[in-house]
């Protein structure tokens, strides 16, 4: 059977599992990216709060070739904290995003295999 002369109904059920395939790649793209995103901003974060206050207030280290308490270091500091929270939200909201999908592609999974016993066309 040629290409155009195939029913409408299957290539459409084809193109649908395409798209899935789509939907089931770009998940774990963007989980494994999310996961990078977060373990890089957790290491930031701690770095920064270790500088921000482990070493100079916990361990009572004033200076390392740069004095720790100077105001202009410490809001640097502390604006690259928050960029660095900001950039772990986000990876954690992308995570989360991903998980969502991936537990909505596997309900059309369930519903595709019923459907498909249902009218007998198992593979």
């Amino acid at each position: 059977m040629s290409e155009d002369s195939r029913d409408p109904y299957v290539s459409g059920i084809e193109l649908h599992e395409e798209f899935i395939q789509r939907i089931e790649r770009g998940g774990r793209m963007i989980r494994t990216l999310a996961l990078a995103t977060v373990f890089v901003a957790g290491v930031l974060t701690v770095s920064y709060f270790s500088q921000l206050v482990i070493l100079p207030f916990a361990l009572g280290v004033k200076s390392q070739t740069v004095n720790l308490v100077d105001p202009t270091l410490m809001v640097i500091e502390m604006v690259l904290l928050a960029f660095t929270l900001a950039w772990l939200y986000v990876g954690l909201k992308n995570y989360l995003f991903a998980n969502r999908l991936e537990r909505q592609v596997r309900e059309i999974r369930a519903m595709q295999m019923q459907v498909a016993n249902k009218h007998g066309l198992q593979d």
